[in-house]
């Protein structure tokens, strides 16, 4: 056998043996393109961009102090239940059954979108005065996040949202108190602490961390009918 002749016999093996190296990598890409689109992250991603145009918008026009420390909270919540409406699953039992791959791909969907969330608001404060900076938009949206992670594995994917709804009830009557004593100064209530504040960052860390873990572990209580 010439040399030409293993060249040629070698040259199919190496594309056979290319392709089954590359079809993991589809499967895996396959795999988060389908997981993306049941749980409707596109649609997660516009309302994140919704609420960055809107609070850009409405930072424009002035405010007092108390509107301005009120204002991005609003936004920084609606970005939370944008994120938190992923959890809720449309398969059911059987997705939960078969997919192994599960809590790997609702951990990082949920990070990706916290980061797009706190990218776009901080960026739509940009050379705007934004009360608190890009340091009260990340310790808000990161703790309203795990809030609702929490009320979607305890209520279920539906009402998720209820969690950043009702913290942001509490976070602008925190704020009230600020000017209306006695003044609420817990961490757990961080919306109403300083950016910089060490206590009420390791508070919204926290939650943010269990809601993650209790959200990849278990997924959203959905029912099982779905």
């Amino acid at each position: 056998m010439t040399a030409d002749r293993v060249g040629k016999v070698a040259a199919p093996a190496e594309r056979a043996a290319g392709a089954r190296r590359a079809e993991p990598m589809a499967a895996g890409a396959r795999l988060v393109r389908l997981y993306a689109t049941s749980r409707r992250v596109p649609a997660a991603v516009a309302a994140i961009a919704a609420c960055a145009i809107g609070l850009r918008i409405a930072l424009a026009r002035p405010w007092d102090s108390y509107g301005a420390l009120q204002l991005p909270l609003v936004f920084e919540a609606g970005a939370a239940a944008a994120i938190t409406a992923i959890t809720a699953s449309r398969l059911g039992d059987p997705e939960r059954v078969a997919g192994r791959w599960l809590p790997f791909l609702r951990l990082a969907a949920v990070l990706a979108l916290t980061v797009v969330a706190v990218s776009a608001l901080a960026a739509a404060g940009a050379g705007a005065h934004l009360a608190g900076g890009t340091l009260d938009v990340l310790r808000n949206v990161a703790g309203m996040t795990g809030i609702g992670l929490l009320c979607a594995a305890a209520l279920g994917g539906g009402l998720a949202w209820a969690g950043p709804t009702g913290y942001l009830m509490v976070g602008v009557y925190a704020l009230y108190t600020q000017w209306h004593h006695p003044a609420l100064t817990t961490p757990w209530i961080w919306p109403a602490r300083p950016p910089h504040d060490l206590g009420a960052a390791i508070c919204a860390g926290l939650v943010f961390a269990v809601g993650m873990a209790v959200f990849a572990v278990r997924g959203a209580c959905d029912p099982t009918d779905e």
